[in-house]
This record gives C-alpha cells, structure tokens and sequence, in this order.
C-alpha cells in the first residue's frame, strides 16, 4: 500500500521553522521539494502537506484557522502574501518536484471551521480579489454560513463538534446549498491548482457525512485517496463513520492501534504483548486503516516518549498503510532523527511485508507475526527492556531456507526440516527490541514512476490571479520545468458573448526571459494547446492578452492548465 510522510510537525502552538519567525531555513515547500529525491529513494511513495491556505493568523499560521478558500500564498491578507509555508509558487514548485519523483500529494482539508472573520462573533469573512479590493474575493460567508446561528448538521457526532473557529454549516447553511456547494468547488479548484492525489481529512467527526461523502464524489476529487481524522479510540465508532456515513469511501487513521502503541512503548503499567494480535482498526479492516505511531496532535499533548522504533517496527511490519511523522524521521534541528532505523523499516515494508498477517508466538513480553503473501516476512517483537527472547516458531517459508534479518539486529538462521525458526530477539533498548526475518537476498533499488504534473492556473477578478484585459499583457503564473522536457499549455474559456474579432494572446518566456512560444486564439480555438519545449531548467512565465473584449465584459475569464515535467531536485 506504500508508506506516507507526514511531513510537517507542530512545535507547542507553532508550526515548523519559518523565516517569519527568523528561523534560519528556506520556505518550508521549498525544503520539502529539497528533499523529494531523498525521500523516495528511501521508499515513501506519499506525503501529506499541512493545510495550504491562509490563515487568520497570517505568516505564523500553522493552517488549521483557515481564512480564505482561494489564498494559497498569493493574497495579501493577514499581513502577508506567503504562508507560513511560502507562496502559491513554491507551494506549486513544490508539488511538481514532489511529483517528479513519484510521490503522490494529499493535502489536509479542513472543512469544519473559518477563523478570522469580522462582525459580532467574527461570522463575516470577506476576501481581497485579484486586484486587491477588499470585498471583491470568491466565496464570502456570512454568520447565516455558520453554526450555532443555523441549527447543528445532522451526521455529526453529538458532542465532539471541537471546532477551531467559526463552525461551517455545509447542510443546514443559508441559503441552502450555498456553504455546500461552495466547499466543494473551493476543494475543486485547489485539487486542479495544484495537482494533488488525495486528502487528508481534518476533525471529521464534526463535518456531516451528508456533506463529506458528495465532496470526495465530486468533480476532481472523485476517486482520490482521503483518510479522515476521527480521533477516538473506539474501533466501532471509527468503523460506523468508515461505513455507514461514509460507505467505504475513505479510510480512517487508526487511532486504536496508536494508544495500544503509546501504552507499548511507554511501559505506563504492565503492557501485554498479545495484545498486539490483530489490534485495532488495521486489525479488522486493514484497507481502510492508515497506522501511526505519532502525529502533530499527540506529539504535543501525549507523546511516546521512549521506544518509539518498536512502534515503527509494527506499523511498517503489519497490515495497514502506514504513516511516518516528519518529527520523527527527519535529522533537522528539532527533530529526533530515527531515519536510519526506520529506512531499514520501510525497505522491509516496501519489498517484503505481504498479505495477511498469522500469528506465530506471544507471551507477555513477545509477538511474533508472519506476513503469508510474496516472499514471507516474520516480525519479533519484544517488549523485555533487559533481556533478549529466543523462541522457535513454525513459518511458512519451507524447510532448510536460509533467513536473514532485514532489521540488521541479529545473526542469519536456517529453517529446519518442519518449516521452524529458531530467533533471537534483541532487547528493547531505545526500542529497537525487534527483528524482521526474510529470505536471503531480497533487495533492490526503489524504482521512480515520473509523472508530469498538471497545474491549473485559473484567472478572474474574484480569485488570486487576475482575467484578461485589453492593452496589457497580465502575468498568469510560472511553472518550474526540467530541461529537454515538453510543456503543454491549454487554454480554455467561455467565448458565448465574444464578438467576431475577441481574442486572447497566450505568450509563454522563457527562464531568461526570451519569448519561447506565443499563440493568439479566437473563439473556435478553445481548449488548443500551446507546446513549448523547454531548453534550460528554470521557470517558465505565462502571460496573457485580451484584444476587443465584449464591452459588457471588459476582462475574460480563463483557465490555463500546463502540464510539465519538474526536475527531481532543486
């Protein structure tokens, strides 16, 4: 199923290091896209984004206070035009680098609250459009958009609506459908901005299923990835969201296995290592369990705070799809720097862990499992902080089989004529109490998939990025290309009110800044495409003319949506 990145962390209230905080670090999409070729040549094949819009406090947002639907750092609002994270451009670049490198992009919506709105109780939110004018932005709000000033949406969970801001009311807003249907084209429009493969799904238990399950049905968003945030511990609460309000749409971070995990490696009390035999959500319904054993919520308020490896070597070993905190992972300042250990894992779970699990041997400070599928892999664990375990199991990878420990944590062994193993499994010091046993021999490269990414630049008075106007050619955006690759750049528009002689000027520049190709379309035209190939590495500048304008619409709409391919490092 590949291993997911978390790849952000929160620090307290604050978010990862910024240089609006006089952090001494790059922007942090452009950090990300630093590292792409690095994370997946370690075997992630996803990464989850913190939430990409502005927030209401401005540079120093972590995301979740969202402000503006359509600011992805490209509005000067909240004291400033980027993120806390960079711009709509490096978010862009970002992506592309990203995708270049064969890594899937999901991004984190958060559909149950706005903040930073004005009037009495901050329920009125209006947005700067593409020339600044305050008021003029795409999808304003009103306190009639809002809960409690409409009643509660049905197919929440009483009671644990903990909204961050002002609370959404996508069902029973007002006028009907207007909050509904606006959220889904906002997340529309984000998808195709930037190109993304799948959702993470912020503090769903207080967003109706009634409204959640058209959303990820809808327009670009149909049949991507989406894992919801229900943070409970309840496996059959979690279970009758997955498939009663959402009728298997989505997957659910299994937040069962975590706290079982946490309670593991903390050793608060007696912990029973049988109980680790199908535990929680990815025990029951492994293909809709995203496993973790950290995240930017528990680390702040319930830490594991010692032998975190023996977590990670469960969730990278068994069944689920497994998601690795940034925090965690990454040797940069502030983080704990388990990447060494946890790549083994990832190879281990990339190249070995298959199929269902069985249960070989577990005791008190013991379990043992076998993946049954591919070329078998059976995982030790071991919970004793003081003394290592030899146990021998029954396997099912033959007789006489040579096996070697992918964990790198103890010696070779030889099946013997039933099929058994005889292992050892080091001592739980700093966690790394496990072993993971395999065929000898297994092991290659991980292979780069890379996929062109497709951006949509859309512009119109009431978004980010400003229409057409006659007499001046209006900057579109630029795109971050590899040299020697195609851009194919298609231009799309609603030409019913054009008159004979209306056209659009599309130019596309060079790095340099030279003209690479220029194409002027008339109303027959729409959804042609201009090619440019690229000569240098560097970004590619759009810019657009309108000539005879309808008088009753002096500026003309477009969509620009350029494919291309990034290069795999900056």
């Amino acid at each position: 199923m590949g291993v997911l990145l978390q790849a952000f962390y929160q620090r307290g209230t604050r978010g990862v290091p910024t240089p609006a905080e006089g952090d001494q670090i790059e922007a942090w999409w452009d950090h990300l896209a630093k590292q792409a070729h690095l994370l997946r040549q370690s075997g992630f094949t996803a990464v989850w984004l913190p939430p990409v819009n502005k927030g209401a406090s401005g540079g120093l947002s972590v995301g979740y206070d969202v402000f503006d639907d359509y600011d992805i750092g490209s509005k000067n609002q909240k004291g400033t035009i980027p993120t806390r994270y960079g711009t709509r451009e490096q978010l862009a670049r970002c992506v592309a680098v990203l995708r270049a490198n064969g890594l899937d992009v999901y991004l984190d919506l958060v559909e149950n609250q706005r903040a930073g709105g004005t009037g009495p109780g901050g329920f009125t939110f209006r947005y700067l459009d593409a020339d600044s004018n305050p008021g003029g932005g795409r999808f304003p709000k009103n306190p009639e958009n809002f809960h409690p000033n409409v009643p509660e949406d049905p197919k929440t969970v009483p009671g644990q609506d903990f909204s961050f801001g002002s609370d959404l009311a996508p069902i029973n807003g007002k006028p009907p459908g207007y909050v509904f249907n606006g959220l889904i084209e906002s997340a529309d429009w984000l998808t195709r901005a930037l190109d993304v493969q799948g959702y993470r799904l912020d503090d769903v238990k207080g967003v109706s299923t009634e409204f959640m399950l058209p959303l990820l049905n809808s327009k670009s968003m149909k049949g991507k990835f989406a894992v919801g945030e229900f943070f409970d511990g309840n496996i059959l609460l979690i279970q009758n969201w997955l498939f009663g309000g959402m009728q298997g749409r989505a997957s659910a971070f299994d937040f069962p296995t975590r706290f079982t995990l946490a309670r593991m490696c903390n050793r608060v009390g007696p912990f029973d290592m049988s109980s680790l035999d199908h535990v929680g959500l990815a025990g029951s319904n492994p293909f809709n369990a995203v496993t973790f054993v950290e995240n930017h919520d528990t680390d702040r308020t319930d830490p594991i705070v010692q032998n975190k490896m023996l977590g990670y070597a469960y969730i990278l070993t068994s069944e689920g799809y497994p998601c690795v905190f940034y925090k965690d992972y990454s040797t940069d300042k502030f983080c704990f720097g388990l990447k060494p250990h946890m790549d083994k894992l990832i190879f281990v779970h990339e190249q070995i862990a298959q199929g269902a699990s069985l249960q070989r041997f577990k005791n008190f400070e013991v379990f043992a499992f076998e993946r049954l599928s591919g070329p078998h892999l059976l995982t030790g664990l071991n919970n004793d902080p003081n003394t290592p375990q030899t146990i021998t199991v029954f396997t099912g990878f033959g007789s006489h089989v040579h096996l070697h420990d992918y964990a790198g944590h103890s010696a070779d062994v030889q099946t013997d004529g039933a099929g058994r193993a005889t292992i050892t499994i080091p001592q739980n010091k700093n966690g790394l109490g496990y072993v993971c046993y395999s065929r000898q021999g297994i092991g290659s490269a991980f292979q780069t998939h890379v996929p062109s990414a497709a951006q949509a630049l859309e512009g119109a008075q009431d978004l980010d990025i400003k229409a057409a106007a006659a007499n001046e050619a209006t900057d579109i955006g630029r795109v971050f290309c590899k040299a020697g690759t195609e851009i194919l750049a298609q231009l799309s528009f609603n030409a019913g009110d054009w008159n004979p002689n209306t056209a659009l000027t599309l130019t596309g520049l060079d790095p340099a800044g030279g003209v690479a190709k220029t194409k002027v379309y008339n109303a027959a035209q729409q959804g042609e495409v201009m090619s440019i190939t690229a000569a240098n590495t560097g970004f590619f500048t759009f810019q657009i003319q309108a000539a005879n304008p309808p008088a009753a619409r002096p500026k003309l709409p477009f969509n620009l949506l350029v494919t291309y391919t990034a290069p795999t490092t900056l």
